[in-house]
Parts: C-alpha cells; structure tokens; sequence
C-alpha cells in the first residue's frame, strides 16, 4: 500500500549469478553464508536449504581445502539455490569447484599467484561463464599496502580494490562485482562511495565482522542504509555472529523498512503503554513465528488502542485497532463490522492473513520479477 521507494539505484553492469540477476536495476539479492564444516555435507546441505526457506537468493559456501572442493560438489548436487564458493590463495581449488558447477566465485586474483594460474582460473571462468566476486576487507590488505597507508583507510580499501580490478580488466574478464568490507561504518561507507565512481560493475555491500545478532544487526542496518539510500549496492550479506537465518531476516527487514524490496509480512505495530487493549508485543512474536512461511508482501498493523491504530490500520492491507474486550478490524483499509476478541486474536488474525495472502498471491510463491514493489 505504501509508495514505491524513492531510491535512485547507481547504474551498473549486469551479472548472473546462477539464474539470479546483479546489477542493473534488478532486485538486491540478500545473501549469507554457510558456517558449518564443508566437509560435513549433510549439515552444509540442511543448512542452504533453511536459509532458501527464509528467501535467501544466494548462499556462499567456504571452500579452504581441495576435501572441502569434494564435498562442494556432493552439495551443489543437492540443492536448488545458486551457490559461491569462498576461495583463498589457492587457484587449483577455484579450478575444481568450477567443473563441479559453482555459480560465483569468490576469490581475489591477486592472491593466488602468478599471472599463469590467473590466467587459468579466469579463462576457466570465462569458459563456464561463472562471474567473480573481488572482496576486499579492511582486516586482511596486502602487506605492502598495509605498510604505505600504516592503517586500513578508505584510500587503502580502493587500491586493494583496483589491484585485482586491473587484473581482470587486462585479461578482458568484466563479469564480475566487488566488495570493500570493514568492520567500522564510516570505513565502508566511505569505501564504497568511492568504489561506486571508479567502477561500472554491481557493488556487494557489507559491514564485516559486524557483531553479535543484535549490535550487529544494528552496525549494518545504520552503514548500508546509508549506502543503499543513496543508491549503492546490488547485494548485500548481514555478518553477523549468530545463525545465518538472522542475517537473511536482518538483511530483508533493511530493505523492507527502506521500501527497496518486500518479501513475507511488514508488522507495524505499537512500542506499547499503558493504553493497549491487548497484549500487543505477545501478539506481533506469536504471529511473526506462526506465519514464517508467508512469503507474499503485506502490511500489517497492530496496535494497541485507537490514537494510532485507526490511521496505521487504513494504510495496510489489514489493521487491528485494540478496544475494550475487543477490538476493531480493518481490510484494504476500511473497518469492519466483525469485530476480534482481545483473547483469541491470534488465531482469528492468523487466520485473516493467511486468506489475504492467498488471495493476493494464489501460488504463494514469487516470481523475482515481481518482488521488487
């Protein structure tokens, strides 16, 4: 019901990743990472598929050793979702996980040696049409740029950057996004506003090492919000030292509350005070976790008396105004006659939602196409 955002996205190049498009004015993939052992290809494979339940586009995957290489592709075998594999150092490893199939890779090409085993790897690439991702990060620089700069600066970060850049512009190799990661907001912010002038490519976007769930959930919510309101950024992934489903949820609460894309249900819904009617923040948790697999956008408020609840309420698909035992319903923003009782809402709004999702969305499935509002 709201309005489409008013974000102005830098252009950019197109890639794919998997069937899954970067860039160029497409939806911003949300991403995480897989933090079991590779090699436990049972546990890696439950995991990909919870994070695809919660919306994930894509997973990446680390891949340190040519075992875990084996294992990736006992585990792309057994999952729908595009998956990048997180390489280091080693070329002979990015060989393997792309003859069995890897989406992306991530590797930064001045790591892995000589300008032959570049070349392998990038021809490779080119040959399996599998895109790169060059991610730089404040806490891992070259030493030699460590020692000019003394400490990671924005300046820093953007070398590092053109570094693998101009290496894969001289091998004529432009599919391909970049990341200037660091754990502190100003850091990155500052890095990836200059990045976004020097290059045409998309921009993956993230506050690394940010922190526990919540303060880390806070640190990227206030950097790439800043960053994505001015247009910057193609992908993100939330890093956060906790279940990776939370920084697929992190990661599309940003996005929804910046009005740039809407999966699942938007509960608005009061701090609560001593006017509510009903229990308010028992009934937002209980309705939350009830209706995880909705993935049809809706607006739904919930408050807790009538000051706010009537104005929230004709702005959504659907409201609850808190009153005296009971409490006042609205639809497509207009009041109902039927009315909930304070001590079963729960069920009656589950159930309420639950036909409004099917009714605006009879496959309750969504095409990519359509999720961007």
């Amino acid at each position: 019901m709201h309005h489409e955002s008013p974000i102005k996205r830098r252009p950019s190049t197109r890639i794919y990743v998997g069937d899954v498009p970067i860039g160029d004015g497409a939806p911003i993939a949300v991403q995480s990472m897989t933090n079991t052992r590779t090699t436990d290809v049972a546990a890696t494979v439950a995991q990909i598929q919870a994070l695809e339940k919660v919306g994930a586009d894509i997973v990446r995957v680390s891949v340190p050793t040519m075992d875990a290489a084996e294992a990736f592709k006992q585990i792309k075998q057994q999952v729908k979702i595009p998956l990048i594999a997180d390489i280091h150092f080693d070329y002979r490893i990015a060989l393997k996980v792309a003859e069995y199939g890897v989406d992306c890779l991530r590797i930064n090409p001045g790591n892995i040696g000589n300008e032959e085993r570049i070349r392998s790897v990038v021809d490779c690439a080119r040959d399996k049409n599998i895109p790169i991702r060059i991610g730089v990060n404040g806490g891992s620089l070259e030493k030699d740029i460590q020692v000019k700069y003394r400490e990671p600066t924005a300046e820093a970060l953007i070398e590092s950057a053109m570094r693998h850049v101009d290496i894969l512009d001289r091998l004529n190799f432009d599919q391909f996004k970049v990341s200037v990661k660091a754990s502190d907001v100003f850091l990155a912010v500052e890095s990836y506003r200059l990045l976004a002038n020097k290059i045409d490519q998309p921009l993956h976007l993230g506050i690394t090492e940010a922190g526990g769930a919540r303060a880390g959930a806070v640190k990227s919510s206030v950097g790439l919000g800043m960053l994505l309101s001015e247009g910057i950024g193609d992908t993100l992934r939330i890093s956060l030292a906790a279940n990776p489903v939370e920084e697929i949820k992190v990661g599309f609460d940003i996005l929804k509350s910046l009005r740039i894309r809407s999966r699942g249900i938007n509960f608005i819904a009061c701090p609560t005070c001593s006017r509510q009617e009903f229990d308010v923040i028992g009934t937002v948790n209980a309705l939350e976790e009830r209706l995880e697999d909705i993935t049809t956008p809706m607006d739904v408020s919930i408050i807790g008396c009538v000051v706010n609840g009537p104005g929230e309420a004709e702005a959504s698909h659907m409201g609850v105004a808190g009153g005296n035992k009971k409490s006042a319903f609205y639809l497509d923003g207009k009041r109902q006659k039927e009315r909930f009782d304070n001590q079963q809402m729960i069920e009656q709004l589950e159930a309420k939602i639950r036909a409004k999702a099917s009714l605006l969305d009879p496959a309750q499935r969504i095409d990519i196409n359509d999720i961007q509002e």
